[in-house]
């Protein structure tokens, strides 16, 4: 469990529907924070291809995908995932997440942030794990400085955003000094 009714888990094949309603429920919500997205996203079957992909880049080492889920329930509510892994010199990763709308203020983001960075650290020994928000994303920023990132550039036109390229701004958490591991 992350926060009081909220556990984070591996996302799987059985997700696919939960996730298409919470998708479909959001999808307002989540329009000037998302890419415009095809219907099919939003249904059980693109959930299903979505997470097939999702699952493959798993295996090859590039992204570890969580969902959060009520524990009461089993509904997801939101996910988070490190992605962009990157070995050798660099050992790092990128995070991105997102919460369902009743979730929010609820320190879940932050929890989920923490713990993505613990294992980031701990259990796949990376240097650094970095993230990306809109400029004026400011509950977002506020996510990432209560977990330990610091802000180290803006990229223009960075990401195509709800019909239009945007800027972002770039953090980044340092997790440790060690070496890369051969």
């Amino acid at each position: 469990m992350i926060v009081d009714g909220v556990e984070m888990r591996g996302v799987g094949l059985g997700d696919a529907a939960g996730l298409a309603e919470t998708f479909a429920r959001n999808r307002a919500f989540m329009a000037r924070f998302e890419p415009v997205r095809q219907d099919v996203f939003y249904t059980e079957a693109g959930q299903r291809e979505r997470i097939e992909g999702v699952l493959a880049e798993r295996d090859a080492g590039r992204i570890v995908p969580y969902v959060f889920v009520e524990t009461a329930t089993g509904a997801p509510v939101g996910a988070i995932n490190l992605g962009s892994i990157v070995r050798g010199p660099l050992c790092s990763g990128g995070v991105g997440y997102w919460v369902d709308r009743d979730w929010h203020g609820k320190g879940l983001a932050t929890a989920a942030v923490e713990e993505v960075c613990r294992v980031a650290r701990d259990e796949l020994a990376l240097h650094r794990v970095e993230a990306g928000t809109l400029v004026d994303n400011l509950a977002s920023q506020r996510v990432l400085a209560k977990a330990g990132f610091e802000q180290f550039g803006l990229a223009p036109r960075y990401l195509h955003i709800n019909g239009a390229w945007r800027d972002h701004r770039l953090f980044q958490r340092l997790l440790h000094d060690n070496p890369p591991s051969p």
